[in-house]
């Protein structure tokens, strides 16, 4: 049975639905799997699977006081008919590269894949551990997590969810999702400032009010929850065994995977898929100018004390990424997480050893792109392959090709290893950037913007963000930073 401990205090131990069903460790710490080796297994037992076949075999190694016939319910309930693409995450060869498309869900972005599984794995972890409190899940986003949450969890019965986004920091058509979402239990909230303000923000809620009003328990969608984390660890190995299958690589080649991330937690889900015994190569972080992980990982200098940009590749505009606790923990030990998050809670940086870095560096690349770099990969991709890109995807396109070019400081890519892009969401989502990027016209609203893409391009509209231009706005509230309190007070009321 695997225990859950927190990142800051081994001693503290739950069950994996008790993890799930807190979000986050009292002492402000991540929950994670005890021991590594509890997770390790024979990658062959669930590549030979299909995408539901696989997910069943990672939660029941994650999530083992579930049991097999309860996990098999949950996977079906989170899967079955939500997803366009029969695979749920398929590789598409593009060029000499390959990109794992995540966006294929009902909200058109890879939080989807673990968002349509949460609110089912959080429900019965509430039934599991006899908890009779309604559940309200606070949620902080920078774009995609909210409208996917919001989703998955519309009139879940026993929980409410807020959600909270940057006013001013998502693109047009991801506020239209939030401010639309339909649900008797749902809100959306813009706050005045960044996502960091809104991660933070909702951190300390969990400290300051775990109960805000009797017969309420605060819980969170963010992949600061283990239960949001679990599920992206599946897609890694359904893109091995989608390689596998077409020919391009053997049984036991190395692939390496370039992730866009902001907040560490895509790219943390491949650290459990290596720890697994899934041949993973490298884990390239791609960055947009928001690089606070690209520094990390050449000099072992965390600093969030730097100027915030605000990028074309919104979800990544993050400075406090909070799954990389997860990954100091496993190489640095409790004690050096809780010193190094205390020195960043109070002093906006910290320093790890050089022996620690290195290890980190072993498995893990960062590399960055700014936004005129991201658009020149849209058009040259769409150019040369007529195969379009959002742009996070771009970013970490951009990133490969540095890579590949020898360009990156911290570790190129083992030669001979196929690489796979991470694909975060529908170029639909940013129809303007993408526009702009393939030189055309821009027109003021997303709406003609996405019907000029679908002209140039041809790429199809997702049917998930066809209509959310004629749907009503439900969720009209703007508040400051320090309101965030009495605002969860007043919805939990």
């Amino acid at each position: 049975m695997i225990n859950y401990i927190s990142t800051r205090n081994p001693s503290h131990k739950v069950s994996s639905s008790r993890a799930i069903l807190s979000g986050q460790a009292p002492d402000g710490g991540l929950y994670i799997p005890e021991h590594l080796e509890d997770i390790k297994c024979d990658y062959h037992d669930i590549i030979s699977k299909d995408f539901r076949g696989m997910a069943r075999a990672v939660w029941n190694i994650f999530f083992p006081d579930y049991g097999d016939a309860l996990i098999e319910e949950l996977v079906t309930r989170s899967y079955e008919g939500k997803f366009s693409a029969p695979e749920i995450t398929p590789v598409v060869k593009v060029g000499g590269s390959h990109v794992l498309e995540l966006y294929h869900g009902p909200t058109s972005a890879f939080k989807d894949v673990a968002l349509s599984a949460l609110p089912n794995l959080l429900t019965a972890a509430r039934d599991m551990n006899d908890f009779r409190d309604e559940i309200m899940i606070l949620t902080a986003t920078s774009g995609d997590t909210g409208s996917a949450a919001l989703c998955g969890f519309s009139d879940v019965p026993g929980t409410r969810i807020v959600v909270f986004y940057p006013h001013g920091g998502v693109s047009e058509t991801q506020r239209l999702q939030m401010v639309t979402a339909p649900g008797s239990n749902t809100c959306a909230c813009a706050i005045r400032g960044n996502f960091d303000d809104a991660q933070t923000g909702v951190k300390a809620l969990f400290r300051e009010i775990p109960h805000p009003v009797d017969g309420v328990s605060l819980s969170s969608a963010n992949s600061i929850n283990i239960g949001r984390l679990v599920p992206q660890v599946v897609y890694y190995f359904a893109a091995y065994s989608q390689l596998l299958a077409s020919g391009e690589i053997s049984d036991g080649d190395k692939v390496d995977y370039i992730v866009p991330t902001g907040n560490f937690g895509d790219i943390m889900a491949g650290y459990f898929a290596l720890k697994m015994g899934l041949p993973v190569g490298r884990l390239v972080c791609a960055s947009n100018r928001n690089d606070v992980l690209t520094e990390f990982l050449e000099t072992g200098h965390y600093n969030r004390k730097r100027p915030f940009h605000k990028t074309t590749s919104p979800s990544m505009d993050i400075l406090v990424s909070s799954n990389l606790e997860r990954l100091l923990y496993y190489v640095c030990g409790a004690e050096h997480t809780a010193e190094y998050m205390k020195a960043l809670s109070e002093n906006g940086e910290y320093q790890i050893t050089a022996e620690e870095l290195a290890e980190i560096t072993s498995v893990f690349a960062g590399v960055c792109a700014d936004d005129d770099e991201g658009a020149a990969a849209i058009r040259d991709v769409f150019n040369r392959e007529h195969y379009l890109m959002d742009t996070h995807t771009s970013i970490a396109w951009a990133c490969m090709e540095k890579l590949d070019a020898g360009h990156a400081v911290s570790g190129a890519s083992e030669h001979g290893a196929a690489s796979v892009v991470l694909s975060t969401a529908s170029p639909y989502k940013f129809s303007r950037a993408v526009l702009e990027a393939l030189g055309e016209e821009l027109s003021e609203s997303d709406e003609a913007n996405m019907n000029r893409v679908h002209e140039v391009t041809g790429a199809p509209v997702p049917e998930g963000l066809a209509g959310i231009f004629s749907r009503e706005v439900r969720h009209g509230d703007v508040i400051e930073i320090s309101d965030m309190k009495d605002y969860v007070i007043g919805k939990s009321e």
